[in-house]
């Protein structure tokens, strides 16, 4: 493939599916804690906190558990795009599973169908964005930058649509006091957009994909032919390939710490900002789900400059800024983002009044350097799985990278127990000193690991 300046026009189908995709995720994300925790008969299940903690924990970590499934019957079986847009049918299902659901199990079976769904689709997809350019391309990073931002244009929109729909436009008030919240609306919503997606999909793949994606590695026609693809996937990784899939696993630790921090917008930090963040301006109540599309919002910024950014180093004579030490920044932002939630909690102190709260600009800066932290870290460490994977398990260590991803939700789903019980400024304390000190490492074992990475001409 050569080096043309601009990106192929199937890298943008991918991306505008993708986007779709992630509205459905997210904007049910951005609901299901919420409504875990609100009580029946206000349109919620009436789960405590540390049970819903547990299914919400479980849900996003098995979310990222399942593209090691994902990925292997891409490889052996389904070829890339069949396996992602089987998985976009589970989501539907699951999505508007949520919608009829009527008790517990209906609830959980839906969750099921959506975290099969999410398995087979994440690594297939963001796998086949790489298959689009060389390994030494140097559009690559950009277009995981740019594909990280279509992402977000998913996320952003997915909390106002869904949230306004459960929290305003389907909820039942009393004057100020809402007496039931319209959630399955919210839920109904995510299923419609990933419909939406699969329908561009469907009209679209045959003259835009070619054969990118068609097949699995194992069966692969794309870049070599069948017989040297067969070839090369039966014999054994050398010794330079054991060192990058050493690295990989390495950077793989330092990812869980990440999401375990990050990934708490989803748990501990939508209950605090529910109960103790002052969302009041001008006498209008945001609702809390619309603070999950700050991070989002920002990331479709910072997108395109990171991008740019990113390329612009490339070319210096000494090249870009290692990939090790641009994910040790990433960590130390994050940490950097809980320190304010740790001024949040130490101006509200730790009293169970729920009148008394404390100033949204905390939460809007620690949004912020979580943000940038994000954008250091999360599509540079896509970029770099996608060129170090030896290419006979490609999508499965994509797959694997998304497994450390979901050790770090697990964490983050469960803090909001330790929220409950042991205050906001125990946890966020904690989360700021292990994230801090996570970087600083990273970033002095940058050279080792640096070394690992090398890839054979």
């Amino acid at each position: 493939m050569t080096h043309t300046k601009k990106h192929p026009p199937g890298f943008w189908l991918v991306s505008i599916i993708q986007m779709f995709e992630r509205f459905s995720y997210y904007g049910m994300r951005g609901l299901l804690m919420l409504f875990l925790t609100t009580e029946a008969l206000k349109g919620g299940l009436g789960l405590d906190k540390a049970t819903a903690a547990t299914i919400y924990a479980n849900f996003t970590m098995f979310v990222y558990f399942a593209p090691l499934l994902g990925g292997y019957v891409a490889d052996k079986f389904l070829g890339k795009r069949n396996t992602f847009f089987l998985g976009s049918i589970f989501i539907f299902l699951g999505m508007f599973g949520l919608f009829i659901a009527k008790t517990k199990m209906m609830v959980y079976l839906a969750l099921i169908l959506i975290t099969l769904g999410n398995g087979f689709w994440k690594p297939n997809i963001t796998s086949i964005v790489g298959d689009f350019y060389d390994d030494d391309d140097p559009r690559k990073d950009g277009a995981y930058s740019i594909f990280y931002t279509f992402i977000n244009i998913g996320a952003f929109i997915a909390p106002l649509v869904c949230g306004t729909l459960a929290e305003k436009t389907f909820a039942v008030t009393n004057g100020t006091e809402v007496i039931s919240y319209g959630y399955k609306y919210g839920f109904l919503a995510a299923g419609i957009g990933m419909l939406i997606g699969s329908l561009i999909y469907l009209v679209s793949y045959k003259k835009l994909l070619g054969e990118v994606g068609k097949f699995g590695y194992s069966r692969s026609v794309h870049k070599e032919a069948a017989a040297t693809s067969e070839v090369i996937e039966k014999r054994p990784l050398t010794p330079q390939e054991k060192k990058r899939v050493a690295a990989i696993f390495i950077l793989s630790l330092f990812v869980i710490i990440f999401w375990a921090g990050f990934e708490q917008a989803g748990s501990s930090l939508t209950l605090y900002t529910n109960e103790y963040i002052n969302r009041n301006v001008g006498g209008f109540e945001i609702p809390t789900s619309w603070f999950q599309s700050i991070n989002p919002f920002l990331c479709i910024v910072l997108g395109p400059t990171f991008a740019w950014w990113f390329l612009q180093l490339s070319k210096r004579p000494k090249g870009d800024i290692p990939t090790p030490t641009k994910m040790g920044y990433g960590l130390i932002l994050l940490g950097l983002g809980f320190g304010l939630m740790v001024c949040a909690a130490l101006q509200r102190g730790n009293s169970p009044d729920p009148s008394i709260k404390a100033s949204v600009i905390w939460l809007i800066g620690a949004y912020v350097l979580h943000t940038v932290g994000e954008m250091f870290l999360s599509p540079v460490g896509l970029s770099m799985v996608s060129k170090l994977a030896p290419k006979q398990i490609s999508a499965l260590m994509m797959g694997a990278w998304l497994f450390a991803t979901g050790f770090g939700n697990y964490i983050a789903g469960k803090s909001a127990a330790y929220v409950e019980t042991w205050g906001g400024l125990q946890v966020f304390g904690f989360v700021t000193a292990v994230s801090v000190g996570a970087g600083i490492i990273l970033c002095l074992i940058s050279p080792w690991v640096q070394k690992l990475m090398v890839v054979e001409e």
